[in-house]
């Protein structure tokens, strides 16, 4: 049952999460970011997979990193039910940013370590648009965990 509440806390908080994102970009007229879609890339030559030709290859890199963050939003929720099962929750002023920072680690660490990006080089503007939706994650996450319990 505490994963259940998590899964639906990670899906709460990943729609924010994608809520917050997408409204910067309309208010800034900023464009998507091509990490994900990088990362998944990187996955699929790492793995040999033929994704066919270079149209549907783009396309289908796309909405796979799409799909990564997805599964890591819910991912962190289910891990938060599960490690919080018979514990209870958290306060949410603890929860939310611990939980931002693990879904954030989640999508940047990859990233990362694939050579996708490099965080020591971004600007404060690249930063608070990465730390920004991940805390309404984190505190949507931990609040639709505690609403469920």
């Amino acid at each position: 049952m505490s994963l259940t509440k998590g899964l639906v806390a990670g899906a709460a908080g990943t729609v924010a999460l994608n809520l917050t994102t997408y409204g910067d970009m309309l208010l800034r007229g900023r464009g998507s970011s091509v990490m994900p879609a990088q990362v998944a890339d990187r996955f699929v030559n790492r793995a040999g997979v033929d994704l066919g030709d270079e149209e549907t290859t783009a396309n289908r890199e796309q909405a796979a990193g799409a799909l990564l963050g997805y599964v890591t939003g819910l991912g962190v929720g289910a891990a938060y039910g599960l490690l919080r099962s018979g514990r209870g929750a958290l306060p949410d002023w603890v929860a939310g940013p611990l939980l931002g920072a693990a879904a954030m680690a989640g999508s940047d660490l990859p990233a990362t370590v694939l050579g996708v990006t490099d965080p020591a080089s971004w600007d404060r503007t690249s930063w608070v648009s990465d730390i920004v939706p991940h805390l309404v994650y984190g505190f949507t996450t931990a609040s639709v965990y505690q609403a469920l319990r």
